[in-house]
């Protein structure tokens, strides 16, 4: 088995210490540290802790072959599951609270969606092929913390810049191009890295060149964050918004939408009326429920602001459920009038449900086929005339009447 280095690596001293965050002293990630002597924190977690953010979940690398990191977390009594073993990445469990762990690697090669790799024991060059300065960070357990490529100062000034050559991490993975705006919405302040920009006006054609499921991730992130808009026009500025959601015209619908965050209402503010959502969900992949509520919240009528009464229940009943209350805030922000007043009475009033099916009809004795349909549409277009109000015993009198010869 691998020896492991006892105490620092030579000529790799820390650039400081902390006091160590309470994430990395109990639970899953302490003992990870624990099980593997000379691992670090590395990534997201450090990035959020020095940045005093909630940190979700540790990652955590380590100067060892994966195999010789699985044997010593089970020695350890963790469990581990081989999630990305050609990758260098194990997750090890405990008390059902996951911890990636990941050797230290080195990209042999790289197209611009895959890299080739080779395990190290060298921190900073595991480092350098990390995407940006904030995210090349590392902690060990004590509080130690290194920091190769000053992210510590960026992340300090709200810089979101690159690890080394822009353009060089760029055609590594062009996917970079849209993390660099998630992570500017996120972390970012003032004008971006210039820098950065210039090398991504000049990768968008290799956008083209990633896989539809990873650029709706990455986007879905993006639209995630507190206030996105600021970063969607710098995309729109670097020619990326075009290439990857073409559809979106106006921006500022997006900027008026004061609703918590949503993957999929926050892309309606985007589209504008009669955009081609079925293309749009086909081309990004949407998953079912996605498309769903998205032609849903697309395709609703947009509610007057004092829309009420028996008014308010024809509308509802004609939205698919789930959908009325983030239909108000996509119609607000379209049109800047505040429905705040229709929100309350959306969530004070049950959406209707036409009470009636076939097998209504059918026991009226109506035979199977389109005529069946054809009295239900007839009894349905009567109760919604009549404020949704009817209930199913009269409607199924209405249908009697309708089917009578």
């Amino acid at each position: 088995m691998t020896s492991l280095p006892t105490g620092f690596p030579p000529g790799d001293p820390p650039a400081d210490r902390i006091t160590p965050p309470g994430w990395l002293r109990q639970g899953a990630p302490a003992a990870v540290l624990a099980a593997l002597p000379g691992a670090r924190a590395v990534g997201g977690a450090v990035r959020d802790a020095l940045a005093g953010r909630d940190v979700h979940d540790v990652d955590v690398a380590a100067p060892l072959p994966p195999e010789a990191i699985a044997a010593r977390l089970r020695a350890a009594g963790l469990k581990v599951f081989e999630t990305g073993l050609q990758h260098g990445t194990v997750t090890a469990v405990l008390d059902h609270q996951p911890v990636e762990v990941t050797s230290l690697r080195r990209d042999l090669a790289t197209d611009g969606r895959h890299a080739t790799v080779a395990w190290t024991e060298d921190w900073r060059e595991d480092a350098a092929r990390r995407d940006f300065t904030i995210n090349a960070l590392s902690m060990d357990a004590e509080g130690a913390l290194w920091d190769y490529f000053g992210g510590r100062a960026d992340l300090a000034a709200g810089r979101v810049r690159f690890v080394g050559d822009p353009a060089t991490r760029l055609a590594e993975d062009y996917l970079r191009v849209l993390r660099f705006f998630r992570f500017h919405a996120r972390y970012g302040r003032g004008a971006p890295d210039p820098a950065a920009l210039a090398a991504i006006r000049a990768a968008v054609p290799g956008l083209a060149r990633l896989s539809a499921e990873r650029v709706w991730m990455e986007l879905k992130r993006l639209l995630e964050a507190p206030e996105p808009a600021g970063a969607l026009a710098l995309m729109r500025e670097a020619g990326v918004l075009a290439a990857v959601l073409p559809e979106a015209e106006e921006l500022a619908p997006l900027q008026r939408l004061a609703a918590p965050p949503d993957p999929v209402l926050r892309p309606a503010a985007l589209l504008p009326p009669g955009a081609p959502l079925d293309a749009l969900a086909r081309r990004l992949r949407f998953s079912g429920e996605e498309a769903k509520r998205l032609g849903g919240l697309c395709g609703a009528p947009p509610p007057a602001p004092a829309l009420d009464g028996a008014a308010l229940r024809r509308w509802l009943a004609e939205l698919p459920a789930g959908v009325a209350a983030e239909a108000a805030w996509l119609a607000q922000a379209r049109d800047g009038q505040d429905r705040a007043a229709l929100r309350a009475r959306i969530a004070a009033t049950p959406r209707p449900v036409f009470p009636l099916q076939g097998r209504d009809a059918l026991a009226l004795g109506l035979p199977p086929g389109p005529a069946v349909g054809q009295a239900l549409a007839a009894v349905r277009r009567w109760w919604l005339e009549g404020g949704c109000a009817a209930s199913a015993a009269a409607c199924r009198e209405e249908l009697r009447r309708a089917v009578r010869p």
